[in-house]
């Protein structure tokens, strides 16, 4: 037990944990159960596990002679539990709902996304090799591996998070990680109200959209709410039709719809083999006889296909992209469809113009706050190619909004009268 004589004299801090500390306290557990009782505990479920560990670990702090803060052992006992049966240092930023991704850049630091702002943490890492045995336990149980021959890992967790793993030599500084984490607590348009994220009358107006079965992008840059939004707008497609969703990683839920078939890419095999593209779901989708068709993102060839499904009868389609405004958002589905089809641009562009009907944008501000801005129409221009025209406009400076041509769009929905009179009058009374 002399290993721990020395706890009384350090300091252990609520943010930092001495990791001197945590190396001895882990000794003494192990010589007192052995690798194999240790083994027989982490085969236990988590709960139990957690259960025994933290009972053996105050046993041999309270026979130790250390006179640690009761506060301050909770915290070391906790950390090593964390390190034994988690995932370590990003236990807590995992089981926190407000931390929206998780980013280890190596030894040199370690930052997380918490209301949309990036926060630094310090130096919790004490080796490269600590970094290589976590991204191990994360990605092992899903199958993968990663090592010089296969030194980049996209996966998903069972949780839905995203993870991405890079090690050397492909990453100068070490091993990096990155995790994004998705939240099962916003499904809705009106979740996105009460969040401050979308005005009501606007989100009813995106709801009349997708029942009107108008083809929609979300479009924004990276971490905006781009996909968030795509739940939503999905979540407001009727419960008698059949959705086929489609993603790089599966990160769209559905609560209550009782008809959705998710796909999921899967990458090639470490001997080049089995790989299954979005192009390759977009086809297959084709043939599954879905009345909607949900893309997580189009970033490749499969652009072209997604523009064809639209055009063949599957009206109401959804679908995001990166783009920093709607004139890139055409742009870019100009180039992707290039890569899938070897058509002139005008051609490509007719197809865009036929086959999309709006695109919403979605952004991040400075201050971290994520809001629905811009809603632009999509159509043919009297010359030929693409016509945009601003239905939303939205003032980043004052934060408002301004609607154009309600009447319009109002006469248009109401076309295949998927809205009571009821609903028409709410809008128009929550009109800016």
């Amino acid at each position: 037990m002399g290993l721990l004589k020395h706890i009384r004299k350090e300091s252990l801090s609520n943010k930092e944990i001495n990791r001197k500390q945590l190396e001895k306290l882990k000794a003494l557990l192990y010589e007192k159960l052995g690798y194999k009782g240790m083994l027989e505990i982490s085969s236990k479920s988590e709960d139990i596990a957690r259960s025994e560990l933290q009972i053996s670990l105050r046993s041999i702090l309270n026979t130790s002679g250390a006179s640690l803060d009761p506060s301050h052992a909770d915290i070391l006992i906790q950390a090593l539990i964390d390190e034994i049966l988690g995932l370590g240092p990003l236990e807590s930023l995992l089981n926190d709902e407000q931390v929206t991704e998780i980013m280890v850049n190596g030894m040199r630091s370690m930052f997380y996304e918490k209301g949309g702002k990036l926060h630094q943490i310090e130096q919790v890492f004490v080796s490269e090799e600590q970094i290589r045995v976590l991204i191990d336990r994360i990605i092992s149980p899903l199958g993968r591996r990663l090592d010089e021959q296969s030194p980049i890992v996209n996966a998903r967790l069972k949780s839905g998070y995203r993870v991405n793993a890079v090690i050397p030599p492909l990453s100068i500084d070490g091993p990096c990680l990155t995790i994004r984490k998705f939240s099962d607590r916003i499904s809705s348009l009106d979740e996105l109200v009460d969040l401050g994220s979308i005005p009501k009358w606007y989100a009813m107006l995106l709801s009349f959209a997708v029942r009107d079965r108008q083809n929609i992008a979300v479009v924004g840059g990276t971490g905006s709410g781009k996909t968030t939004l795509l739940n939503a707008l999905s979540c407001e497609i009727p419960k008698t039709e059949r959705i086929i969703t489609i993603e790089d990683s599966v990160e769209l839920k559905f609560k209550s719809h009782p008809h959705v078939v998710r796909l999921e890419k899967r990458d090639a095999s470490i001997e080049g083999l089995g790989e299954v593209s979005i192009r390759d779901l977009v086809i297959n989708a084709l043939r599954m006889r879905p009345d909607r068709i949900v893309v997580g993102e189009c970033r490749g060839a499969e652009a072209i296909d997604m523009l064809q499904a639209m055009n063949t009868g599957h009206d109401g389609s959804l679908t995001t992209l990166h783009a920093g405004s709607p004139d890139e958002a055409i742009m870019r589905l100009i180039l992707m469809s290039r890569f899938g089809i070897d058509l002139p641009t005008d051609v490509i562009e007719e197809q865009i113009a036929s086959a999309l009907d709006l695109i919403v944008m979605q952004a991040r501000l400075g201050d971290g706050k994520r809001l629905v801005t811009e809603l632009c129409r999509v159509s043919r221009g009297e010359d030929g190619g693409v016509k945009l025209e601003n239905l939303v406009d939205f003032n980043s400076s004052t934060r408002t909004y301004a609607l154009s041509h309600p009447d319009e769009l109002m006469q248009k929905v109401n076309a295949i009268e998927c809205l009571s009179k009821d609903e028409v009058s709410t809008w128009y009374k929550l009109l800016p």
